[in-house]
């Protein structure tokens, strides 16, 4: 199966990087979110294809001293969290 995200605009409120910087964390950025969903997957209801005209990740954390890899990769999971497979549920009661 092939799967295929574009993000458009990515808006990072505050943040000033330079050419290199953000080059570096795009690169993060897709590394991290190809082998989350390469490893586990995307939310049943975006398999059938379609586009999502935005999408709110949750807040990151974010330090001067966090370079733009780092930042890139929260930025992915953060993502993730949003088209991504649900966590599989673990029973509350051993034998449930």
């Amino acid at each position: 199966m092939k799967i295929i995200i574009n993000i458009e605009r990515l808006a990072l409120d505050g943040l000033a990087l330079d050419a290199r910087e953000r080059a570096a964390l795009q690169a993060a950025l897709e590394a991290e979110l190809g082998r989350m969903v390469a490893e586990r997957g995307i939310s049943p209801a975006l398999l059938a294809g379609g586009a999502l005209p935005s999408l709110s990740g949750a807040a990151i954390e974010h330090s001067p001293d966090t370079g733009p890899a780092a930042l890139g990769a929260r930025i992915a999971r953060s993502v993730y969290g949003s088209i991504g497979a649900p966590e599989p549920s673990t029973p509350s009661h051993p034998g449930d």
